[in-house]
């Protein structure tokens, strides 16, 4: 809505930036719509501030801790998971079989573990294995075996004749455990006799994994090992106002607590590009960035199309005019911090503090890709409204509006429209969602995803 009369060519300003120029007279009160703006070109990626405005570390925030699952290789789980992994498609059907009669038969005899997941997916043949660009999914299917709330205690299933064979996407050298012991199931093996065989070796595999999961305990963990991936989906024009600033405040005090926080997204950070690359911890960083924006920028022109595909129809009908202004809304999650590492996608995060983790847009890949950098906890910002969710990571959902969080009472985890009626400041709602991930994160309490079991697939 626009606060002042605007003319023909006027600048629209918001977030204290120019998110474009009226294309014709707006009226006081008259609604900033797609049609009403000419939308500035992006920040040229040759002419961006690099690490010009670092800001200055936060004070450390000391004292706080959660319950969490210390693994071999050093990281920690929020939650206890037998993950099994396939190589191929070709065996998706069998592996969700066995996986329903694990839960079923053996699950229940071994309390301590939360849950049994297949991480299935639709690569590893009928592809260049070798070709450039072929790590990407490689290693995004081996760093999800490895996420931190799998437990150290990867299992793999493979047909036998596929092209990414279980050597490639998960080596032995890169087994935290178990590097004596079999971790790979094949199908075509000659051992087995018929369908069942299959799913008895399966079963087999597995329960040698749930005695071993099952022994583990929650201990005390500083909230520096927690891993924080961030997002937002069905945004709207309330979303930079209060869900994503209130994720923003509780993201800075988890990097002064010493954890790892993790935003993504290209396509909704190119836009805002020019805010992060000035506050990279060093120059390096920036243009770690601007390489990845690079690219994004390369993708579009090879098919001759734009960035206006983003904001989605949705997106419009919650009031956001252009991508300009979902960029300076979406960045506001990422909080204030030194932005210190930028990693490609399917890479594992390693740095302590925030992180821009390369992804696409796509709630379920970019979800997939933040799980592949060794994310423990989500938390996923919404205005229209998602009923999405992980089975391999808590998803902590945040609401813009009050209404919304009313209306969706049974699936919105915090309502941050609080905050535009004046009942909460941003700081209220930050450090609410701060204490929420140490809760979540300990196991003390659910998501309302996780209650219901809303489990999106993982998508490469």
């Amino acid at each position: 809505v626009a606060l002042v009369a605007l003319q023909a060519g006027d600048a629209v300003i918001r977030y204290g930036s120019i998110i474009g120029y009226a294309a014709r007279a707006i009226p006081q009160g008259g609604w900033v719509a797609e049609d009403a703006l000419t939308s500035p070109p992006p920040p040229v990626l040759d002419s961006l501030p690099l690490a010009t405005e670092t800001p200055a570390p936060l004070p450390p925030l000391e004292g706080y801790t959660f319950q969490g699952y210390r693994n071999p290789d050093g990281t920690v789980g929020t939650r206890n998971i037998l993950g099994i992994s396939t190589t191929v498609q070709c065996v998706a059907g069998t592996v969700d079989y066995a996986v329903r009669r694990i839960k079923q038969e053996l699950l229940p005899k071994y309390p301590n573990v939360d849950d049994v997941i297949a991480i299935t997916h639709n690569y590893g043949c009928g592809v260049a294995i070798n070709a450039p660009g072929a790590e990407i999914p490689i290693r995004t299917l081996r760093n999800l075996s490895l996420n931190p709330n799998l437990g150290g205690a990867p299992m793999v299933v493979s047909l036998g004749c596929e092209k990414m064979q279980p050597s490639q996407m998960l080596p032995v050298s890169t087994l935290p455990v178990l590097s004596e012991e079999p971790y790979v199931v094949r199908l075509q093996d000659e051992e087995h006799y018929g369908f069942e065989e299959m799913v008895a070796a399966l079963m087999e595999m597995a329960e040698k994994r749930l005695e071993r999961l099952n022994q583990r305990k929650r201990v005390t963990c500083p909230a520096s090992d927690l891993v924080v991936g961030l997002q937002c989906g069905g945004s709207d024009a309330f979303s930079g106002v209060t869900a994503n600033p209130a994720v923003g405040f509780a993201a800075d005090l988890l990097v002064r607590a010493g954890a790892t926080v993790m935003f993504s997204e290209v396509t909704e950070v190119r836009d805002a590009v020019h805010l992060l690359t000035a506050r990279a911890a060093n120059e390096q960083v920036a243009r770690d960035l601007v390489r990845e924006m690079a690219w994004y920028d390369e993708y579009l022109a090879h098919d001759n199309v734009d960035r206006s595909a983003n904001p989605s129809p949705g997106n419009k009908k919650g009031g956001l005019a252009n991508i300009v202004e979902k960029a300076l809304g979406s960045v506001a999650k990422a909080g204030t911090s030194p932005l210190v590492a930028v990693t490609g996608p399917g890479e594992r995060v390693t740095a302590k503090g925030l992180v821009f983790a390369a992804t696409p847009a796509s709630d379920f890949i970019c979800g997939t890709l933040q799980l592949a950098a060794a994310m423990n906890m989500h938390v996923f910002t919404t205005g229209r409204g998602t009923p999405y969710g992980l089975a391999m990571a808590p998803v902590i959902k945040v609401a813009t509006r009050s209404s919304l969080a009313k209306r969706w009472f049974d699936l919105i985890d915090v309502d941050a429209g609080k905050i535009a009626t004046g009942e909460a400041t941003i700081e209220d709602i930050g450090w609410e969602i701060f204490r929420l991930i140490l809760k979540v994160a300990s196991g003390e309490q659910q998501t309302w995803a996780d209650r219901w079991g809303l489990h999106n697939e993982y998508a490469l």
